[in-house]
This record gives structure tokens, C-alpha cells and sequence, in this order.
């Protein structure tokens, strides 16, 4: 398997981690299906598989990372970052011109282009976490520290 940008991010830090690769059947609700990969494969908890999302803040682009089964506030989330504007989902276009990714394999890891980036306090309960790899179907595991180094993200509480 080809690395992706954020696998050889990840080497290159020197960081630990573990990919996890599964067939994709989903359209558009990627999430919901590694949670059931990996519930199913190796008894990750829903809470633990993170999703990316990409805000726009007023023009600024920002990357939110949360729990799948939850949801984000937007305000929240550009209120952690200190970007002022109304906060909305960013144009899928944008997405993924900016992040270099397709959607549904957004990883806030190895980005085109590094967005200001958050990730939600429940990553700190967890010894490990897991987001995506850089495209559907492939999910990375890592520790929450080395997400939050690796990423350069505030930690916050961004969950409607």
C-alpha cells in the first residue's frame, strides 16, 4: 500500500501508529462505517474513532475533530481557535483543494495545506484514538498526544 501524506507525516515524526484498512461501501456516511469497521475488527469504541471536518470561519479555514457519533459547534470550535465570524461547514470544493484529500478520507494529519485545528477533549480519555488515514477506507491509530502534537491543535470542548 502507497503511504499517504499522513502516514509519511507520521513516519517521518517518528510517530507510533497503526493502520487499519477496509473495504468502503458508503456514499457520503463514512464515519458511521469505521465505526462499524472497527468495532467489529478490533472493538474500538464509537467514541474513540474521530472524524475530520473542515469549518470556515469568516473566510479561515479550520479543521474541528470530534467523536463520530457526536456533533460539532461550529461556534465552539472557532471560539477554541480564536477566529471570530460566523462558523459554517466549508465548501466540499474547498476542502478539497485546500487539504489535498478527498472527502470522507479527510485526516487532519499531512494537510496540503495546515489548517489552525482542534480536537475535542474526549480525546484525552481514550489511551489510543483513531481518524482517518487520507482516504476512505483507511483509518490510522494513534495516541491522542501525538494527534495533538503532530496536528499543532488546541484541545477544547466542541460538541453540541
Amino acid at each position: 500500500m502507497a503511504a499517504t501524506a499522513a502516514i509519511s507525516v507520521l513516519e517521518s515524526a517518528g510517530v507510533r501508529h497503526q493502520v487499519h484498512k477496509y473495504d468502503t461501501r458508503s456514499d457520503g456516511d463514512w464515519g458511521p462505517e469505521a465505526v462499524d469497521h472497527l468495532r467489529t475488527s478490533i472493538g474500538a469504541e464509537p467514541e474513540q474513532i474521530f472524524k475530520t471536518l473542515v469549518i470556515d470561519v469568516g473566510g479561515t479555514l479550520a479543521v474541528a475533530v470530534i467523536p463520530v457519533p457526536q456533533r460539532l459547534s461550529p461556534k465552539a470550535a472557532a471560539g477554541a481557535l480564536g477566529l471570530s465570524g460566523k462558523a459554517t461547514m466549508a465548501d466540499p470544493a474547498a476542502v478539497v483543494r485546500v487539504t489535498g484529500y478527498v472527502l470522507g478520507g479527510v485526516s487532519p494529519v499531512g494537510q496540503k495545506k495546515p489548517l489552525p485545528t482542534v480536537i475535542d477533549e474526549t480525546v484525552d480519555l481514550w489511551d489510543s484514538v483513531f481518524c482517518s488515514g487520507g482516504k476512505r477506507g483507511l483509518e490510522i491509530e494513534l495516541a491522542p498526544g501525538d494527534l495533538i502534537s503532530v496536528t499543532g491543535a488546541v484541545v477544547a470542548d466542541i460538541v453540541s
